[in-house]
């Protein structure tokens, strides 16, 4: 994305208009609202996108008075259309009426909030198609992977639902006559949700859609990089919220960069902030939000291992890391990023999947076909570059790809590495398309590689031994929050907790019981009758 002061006002040749005056550019480009879109672009118009858009949804209105940027197709670096971010006074104005709104939408039963949640659900559904295009084009990931995505916000609001009559606490049995302890769950008020590009609004479905059930409200900032998914999805929910005469402000989403961040991460009206992103910022936020006493979601990066056992299914091994390295141009939190094969199948294993390799079409992410699209930026493209000279500067060997493709857009090679596992740049993530394959000798040697980096996201074990099995998910097994078998590192079912241990963060978003981080505990002991007992016999006065 290109930012009007960064980038030296970079928009038709309003170089100093838009550098020394964010105001008047914004007035210049309103000249090219009139042209509309390209023939290519005119379904964004179904999903609430112009040419030049407002990025903030404060209290039911849409405004801006930061910087004017520019939304990027990373398939041919071309503009797609612009956005007026969010200023620290937008913030303040928006947040301030989300605070307001917690007061009312706290009060109305779990099961109502339920049904707001539903009619969300119903809403997305009806704009599916238009919704999983326009990630895909902004985003890059090809048209399966994107209208995917958003299928996982619809399942999450249909699982949300369902949670909103099972928001149960628990009846403890106390040893003092009549007396009852029991648990109350409450709401926290607001949560904030800071989003990344690669799952711009999967994400929020795991945050928001359990977090409004519980009687939060929600403060968005989505990734600066990708600001139309962001107002599209904004623009549906604030539609349910209207037809239902309930406060705009319920919901409240912002396009803007780190100072958005920051804000929300030093608000102390915002209980809980979750945020997902690399594990250096995450870090930042962390620390931040701990300094205010607040609580943190994080879902930071990952470094995921898939094991082929000798005794493995190779054909569905091979499979599975064929999806699991090559999906989402690698820049999955869940990309299968090592690759430990037993010494025994090894060269089968390798001869297999470098066959499986050529069978990937790499282009528009749009078109039929494509399983590799661009990287997101153009500095991820550079970061690819960057990372095969440390690789091959540290003993890598490239068996496939290992370069840019000249173009356009921002295209690499899918490749694979064959390395060491000492070598540095395997305990690093490197955002995108690399495999690296690493031999082991025996199951113990395999986890030993599997938990030797800093990070704990995801793994995958493929074997037919029970034993091997029970020993990998058992507590001397894979160290990381999730852990398969038999299937790719990627593509987890909404019904499960999503999360990792380590430099991943220790957040849990999602299912199972997820939803207990975004509520209030309290244990509560009731005396019901007329004499005063005290805990663990204790006698005090008369």
């Amino acid at each position: 994305m290109r930012r009007d002061g960064a980038n030296r006002g970079r928009i038709r040749g309003l170089h100093n208009v838009c550098c020394f005056s964010p105001k008047l550019a914004r007035k210049a480009l309103q000249l090219r609202v009139d042209m509309g879109f390209a023939k290519e672009y005119e379904f964004l118009t179904e999903i609430g996108i112009e040419p030049k858009n407002s990025g903030s949804f404060v209290n039911g209105a849409w405004k801006g008075s930061g910087s004017v940027v520019s939304s990027v197709n990373p398939a041919n670096n071309k503009t797609i259309a612009e956005v007026v971010e969010a200023s620290s006074q937008d913030y303040e104005e928006g947040m301030q009426a989300c605070y307001e709104a917690s007061k009312i939408w706290m009060q109305l039963p779990a099961p109502k909030r339920g049904e707001i949640v539903r009619q969300i659900g119903d809403a997305l559904r009806s704009k599916l198609q238009y919704l999983g295009r326009l990630l895909s084009l902004e985003m890059g990931k090809i048209l399966p992977e994107g209208i995917g995505e958003v299928q996982e916000v619809i399942d999450m609001c249909d699982f949300a639902v369902g949670l909103s009559r099972q928001l149960n606490g628990s009846v403890i049995p106390s040893e003092r006559p009549n007396h009852m302890m029991l648990e109350m769950w409450n709401p926290l008020g607001v949560v904030g949700v800071i989003t990344a590009f690669n799952f711009p609004c999967a994400v929020l479905g795991w945050n928001a859609c359990i977090a409004l059930v519980c009687g939060n409200c929600v403060v968005w900032k989505g990734a600066p990089t990708t600001p139309l998914i962001t107002i599209a999805m904004t623009k549906l929910i604030a539609e349910v919220l209207e037809k239902n005469n309930l406060p705009p402000a319920i919901f409240t989403s912002f396009c803007g960069g780190a100072e958005i961040g920051q804000a929300i991460a030093k608000d102390t009206r915002i209980p809980l902030v979750s945020f997902t992103g690399s594990s250096k910022v995450g870090l930042m936020v962390q620390q931040t939000v701990s300094q205010r006493f607040g609580k943190c979601l994080l879902e930071l990066s990952g470094n995921n291992a898939l094991i082929v056992m000798d005794d493995a299914d190779i054909q569905l091994a091979v499979r599975s890391v064929l999806f699991a390295a090559v999906g989402t141009a690698g820049q999955r939190c869940t990309t299968c990023r090592r690759l430990l094969v037993h010494e025994k199948v090894y060269d089968t294993v390798v001869d297999k999947l470098l066959e499986a390799y050529k069978q990937v079409k790499v282009g528009d992410p749009l078109e039929t076909g494509t399983l590799l699209g661009p990287l997101h930026t153009k500095a991820s493209r550079e970061n690819f570059e960057k990372g095969i000279k440390v690789i091959k500067s540290q003993g890598g060997k490239i068996l496939t790809g290992g370069s840019v493709i000249e173009s356009e857009g921002n295209f690499v090679q899918p490749t694979i590495v064959e390395i060491s596992s000492k070598a540095d740049v395997v305990k690093e993530e490197l955002f995108g398309p690399v495999l690296y394959v690493l031999k082991f000798k025996d199951f113990k040697e395999a986890v030993e590689i599997n938990n030797s980096v800093p990070q704990g996201l995801s793994s995958s074990i493929f074997t037919r031994s029970h034993e091997i099995i029970f020993k990998w998910i058992g507590p001397q097994g894979s160290d990381c929050g999730i852990v398969n078998v038999n299937i790719p590192t990627n593509g987890a079912e909404i019904g499960g907790a999503f999360g990792g241990e380590k430099g991943t963060g220790g957040g849990r978003e999602a299912g199972s019981d997820s939803w207990k981080q975004y509520m209030r505990r309290s244990t509560c002991t009731i005396n019901y009758g007329s004499e005063l007992p005290l805990a663990q016999g204790i006698s005090f006065g008369s």
